[in-house]
């Protein structure tokens, strides 16, 4: 298969709006002995790469300047000490960057079949979001089935896979959102209560529909919701902070002495390659058979063309989306 030297990839030069994301052409990645080279059909936008973006989430060192955490497509070229995947196999993979571009270099551990059934929008959708929930939520926060689970922003790519996967894995499920609207498409996905924060108090709502408590928050949110977390929560209860969006907080420790609580929190994009590699056997393993009988799916909200990026960014930062906006080169 003929691979180009050059391609097309979305950087920023300067930290801002979303006005500052450029479509250039950069060299096409080479690929190391245990890497794949795919050609990139679409690729899932997250809210990370705002914050990149605006200049709050530098990529790790050597990882590049190109945008983008997930890509799904084909593998056009294969390291010599690959060995799972062939030239014209559709994969899917979770990427420390370079996403927003038409090739990519990915690490074959870390790199999944798509599941039969899917389109490659929907599995450009799939890796950042389910490797993220499934880390934080099963591995880190132990849900367990019969437990009752919350997660704020119910109808973020990390929301619609967070209510899926913990209704289908036993969870009583509450969730936040902004609308009548979103809190409907979250139970529509499962959540047994959806409360609209801007109608009512979330907190007082939360306590009712989970009189005993809520035995694992994900947490996006920060801020003051570090506290009313620690108010819903159940003793000994656990609370999972993968985001700060609404910045830094404070908090008084006793609630958390009180109710013997842990809160604990982490980041993807850094951990090592093996990490994620275990992570993605776990998926296939625990998730996949999900999605053939239909337990969990891929919520789409709108697909742009990779010259459109800027109008991605503004829809995602918008927070009007329902589910996951893809990129499409």
């Amino acid at each position: 298969m003929s691979i180009p030297t050059t391609m097309r990839a979305v950087t920023a030069p300067t930290p801002g709006g979303p006005d500052v994301l450029e479509v250039g052409e950069h060299p096409v990645p080479k690929v190391d002995a245990g890497e794949v080279l795919i050609k990139i059909e679409a690729a899932g936008v997250n809210r990370p790469d705002c914050l990149q973006r605006a200049g709050n989430y530098p990529p790790p060192p050597g990882a590049g300047p190109i945008f983008g955490l997930e890509v799904a497509g084909e593998v056009v070229h294969a390291g010599s000490a690959a060995q799972r995947f062939e030239v014209g196999d559709k994969v899917m993979a979770l990427v420390v960057a370079g996403g927003y571009a038409e090739y990519v270099a990915v690490p074959e551990s870390t790199v999944l079949p798509i599941p039969d059934g899917l389109s490659i929008e929907e599995a450009a959708g799939i890796p950042e979001t389910y490797f993220t929930v499934w880390s934080n939520v099963f591995d880190r926060g132990r849900l367990a089935s019969g437990e009752t689970f919350l997660v704020h922003g119910g109808t973020s790519g990390i929301g619609t896979t967070a209510i899926q996967l913990a209704k289908a894995f036993g969870a009583t499920v509450i969730t936040t959102a902004g609308s009548d609207d979103k809190c409907a498409a979250c139970l529509g996905l499962g959540a047994d209560r959806a409360i609209n924060y801007q109608k009512e108090d979330w907190v007082a709502a939360c306590k009712d529909a989970a009189p005993d408590g809520v035995h694992l928050t994900l947490d996006m949110v920060g801020g003051d919701y570090v506290a009313k977390n620690w108010k819903v929560a159940a003793v000994e209860g656990r609370i999972v902070q993968i985001a700060t969006l609404n910045g830094p907080s404070e908090a008084n420790f006793s609630l958390l002495m009180m109710k013997r609580l842990v809160h604990t929190g982490s980041t993807l994009r850094a951990r090592e390659v093996p990490f994620k590699a275990a992570i993605a056997r776990s998926l296939e393993e625990k998730v996949f058979p999900l999605f053939a009988d239909g337990r969990t799916k891929v919520v789409m909200d709108q697909v742009f063309a990779l010259d459109d990026v800027v109008e991605a960014h503004r829809r995602m930062e918008g927070s009007s989306h329902i589910g996951k906006i893809v990129l499409k080169p």
